[in-house]
């Protein structure tokens, strides 16, 4: 074989890889879309269920958070159990920078499942903490309907565009590919 052959090989193998791994890519970002809906959609139950926790049940804070995180299962579900944890030790006034530190840890990658929550949804997430745990629980209500409003609105403008949105990351992913491989042979 002649180091021609050999280089041409080669090249061809890299060509190769470099499709595979835009094409790879460009699947994670449809599936990290998908997953990021699905959190979207726990979290709207979640929230559901913490305002039957307050209002219906009359539970105190920490005690809903802590029924609901009990209920589900995920990132969400670890958020809910360590902000219970700790606003049971802390003044109501302090409730609100419990849950944005707790918001803020979601971004970090410490042996946990990570959030696939977009930084806005991670934003107004924390903004919905502000609302909680001072006011009285008709207006505790009234933030938690409001936010699931929002939540609604966002969940059915990432349902409407999920599969043009899937096969336009993968489609990119592939065609990306295609296209440094193409470069660079």
């Amino acid at each position: 074989m002649s180091s021609k052959t050999i280089l041409l090989g080669l090249r061809c193998l890299g060509a190769v890889l470099v499709v595979l791994g835009a094409s790879g890519f460009g699947i994670s970002m449809a599936v990290q879309y998908t997953k990021r809906l699905s959190q979207l959609e726990q979290l709207r139950r979640m929230i559901f269920l913490l305002k039957g926790q307050i209002v219906y049940a009359n539970a105190s804070l920490p005690e809903a958070f802590e029924a609901v995180g009990k209920r589900e299962q995920g990132p969400l579900s670890a958020l809910f159990l360590r902000v219970a944890e700790q606003a049971e030790t802390l003044e109501e006034e302090n409730f609100s920078a419990v849950w944005e530190q707790e918001i803020g840890k979601m971004e970090e990658k410490n042996g946990r499942e990570q959030s696939a929550l977009s930084r806005s949804d991670r934003q107004s997430l924390a903004g919905l903490g502000r609302h909680l745990g001072f006011l009285d629980r008709e207006m505790q209500e009234r933030n938690l309907l409001l936010y699931l409003e929002e939540l609604d609105e966002q969940i059915a403008q990432l349902r409407g565009h999920r599969q043009e949105t899937c096969r336009l990351y993968t489609s990119l992913g592939v065609m990306g590919g295609i296209f440094l491989a193409v470069i660079l042979i």
